[in-house]
């Protein structure tokens, strides 16, 4: 009898001693488990926060299947490009020296720098290519004439691609540019496609186009 008392004795002292750690054991288990899910959730609420801004600046981005050609850097990088007036964020691009030197023969240079706030279809030099040479060379030595093929190319406020897609606008040559599309694919007077939109100058949104707009 002896015997049996100490022996359940030992037994009741040690379940006395091993049943806290249990017990806390589990209320840590426990906690754990609960405090997953929460910074689960915090994590989900972050990511939930964070894309649409990310969609936002990507809507703000350039667009377009010619932006691959454009440097990476320099002041003919799109980055460059945003911190110079339209005219000569134009030349620094080899795509649009035809229109630089175009711009430069009409007189236009200071007039389109010192515009706040403009949108200028621009065309690439593959876009003048299509005009037969004889008569571009005919419309470069009118100046008159000319200057009203360019000034069609520029309106007076800066517009978005959102504004592009069912749009109708007067130009500083007092004519009207419409334009259609979505997305990443627009059209201007249903002629010209726009293959690099939404370039950002210092005082103009960019959009370079393949096929020269003429007046209406």
């Amino acid at each position: 009898m002896n015997s049996m008392q100490i022996r359940r004795t030992g037994i009741a002292v040690a379940a006395a001693v091993l049943l806290p750690f249990s017990l806390a054991a589990c209320s840590d288990s426990t906690s754990d488990t609960k405090a997953a899910p929460t910074a689960a959730a915090g994590d989900s609420a972050k990511t939930g926060e964070s894309t649409p801004a990310d969609g936002a600046m990507t809507m703000d981005q350039p667009f377009g299947p010619a932006c691959a050609s454009v440097p990476k850097e320099g002041v003919g990088s799109f980055d460059g490009m945003a911190k110079d007036p339209v005219a000569t964020a134009a030349s620094n691009n080899p795509a649009l020296s035809t229109l630089v030197a175009a711009v430069k023969q009409a007189g236009l240079v200071d007039t389109l720098n010192n515009a706040k706030d403009i949108t200028v279809f621009a065309p690439t030099n593959d876009a003048f290519a299509k005009i037969p040479k004889a008569d571009l060379d005919k419309v470069l030595a009118d100046e008159e004439m000319l200057t009203k093929i360019l000034t069609y190319h520029v309106v007076g406020q800066k517009l978005t691609p959102k504004q592009l897609e069912n749009g109708s606008f007067e130009t500083l040559q007092k004519g009207t540019v419409t334009t259609n599309g979505s997305g990443e694919s627009y059209k201007v007077n249903d002629t010209a496609s726009v293959v690099c939109g939404n370039v950002k100058t210092a005082n103009a949104n960019v959009y370079i186009i393949d096929t020269v707009l003429m007046p209406k």
